[in-house]
């Protein structure tokens, strides 16, 4: 099997394809996202309405970690969220922020996700006036 780091890339440049097709190769049928059983079919669901309510949504990898069969990475992200975005209203502002977010892979898939977005970055570039 692949490394680990490398297949964590690969689920990344699968996302931000956008190549559902493929989701199931790096995404456990059961897997759980924050204590929630979403299955393959609710990951894919949660993360079409992310593209669907960012459109110009893109992952980068601004940490990776690996201790086999964990992976954390800082995720960064620089995009513009049409309406509300995590009960703010960005309503298409550019924002910038990160997601620390853990994987548990079993059989080269995750089976779980733990996952917390930086808000507070975003509230704090809203309060200032828009360029």
């Amino acid at each position: 099997m692949t490394d680990l780091p490398t297949r964590y890339r690969a689920y990344i440049d699968c996302l931000n394809r956008q190549d559902w097709a493929r989701l199931g190769d790096f995404v456990d049928e059961a897997a759980r996202h924050n204590g929630r059983p979403f299955g393959l079919a609710g990951y894919r669901a949660m993360l079409e309405q992310d593209f669907r309510d960012i459109p110009d949504l893109r992952f980068v990898i601004g940490l990776l970690a690996c201790d086999p069969p964990l992976v954390a990475a800082r995720l960064d992200f620089t995009c513009s969220p049409k309406g509300r975005f995590l009960g703010l209203d960005v309503n298409g502002r550019t924002v910038s922020f990160s997601e620390n977010v853990f994987y548990e892979f079993q059989g080269g898939k995750i089976v779980q996700v733990w996952s917390v977005l930086d808000k507070t970055a975003i509230e704090a570039q809203l309060e200032r006036p828009a360029r």
